[in-house]
């Protein structure tokens, strides 16, 4: 017996997301011990602290969407619908951006630049193995209705 899209999930590695991106800042600022690579200017730190309250709104805005179209954030699981209002609006992918921001937010008001130098390889990593999968089920989930929101909203910004 086989299974469709509306009974399982995107194929994705089986590490949760935010793992990436934690990943990223606790190596930068193990790194940092080893190879220090300061980011000690006041400035920095207030700019770390809107970057990462910028992050964590977004994060927080794409789990509440999810919430209230009472669907799921675990990609694996398949989810009930299609969300493209709200922050999804703007963003396809807004709590993988806001933990994208929260890295280099939190890694500046940690007083270290090596998060934000690690972030590329954890955006590699989240596109290629989580995103890219999601992205398949979804256009297999919700053919037409996800291909038009993907023609006028960005993965990203």
């Amino acid at each position: 017996m086989s299974t469709t899209t509306s009974e399982t999930g995107a194929r994705v590695v089986p590490i949760p997301p935010p793992l990436y991106y934690a990943a990223a800042l606790v190596g930068g600022v193990l790194l940092d011990r080893v190879f220090p690579l300061a980011a000690a200017h006041p400035a920095l730190r207030v700019a770390g602290l809107v970057i990462a309250c910028a992050g964590a709104g977004s994060a927080a805005a794409g789990v509440l969407a999810v919430i209230r179209h009472r669907t799921t954030i675990v990609p694996h699981r398949p989810v009930a619908t299609l969300i493209t209002t709200g922050v999804y609006r703007v963003s396809r992918n807004p709590m993988y951006l806001g933990l994208a921001l929260l890295v280099p937010g939190l890694g500046l008001l940690i007083g270290t630049w090596w998060p934000l130098v690690l972030l590329p390889l954890t955006l590699l990593a989240v596109t290629r193995l989580v995103i890219a999968p999601e992205e398949r089920y979804l256009r297999q989930r919700f053919p037409d209705e996800y291909d038009a929101y993907r023609a006028r909203v960005r993965r990203w910004l």
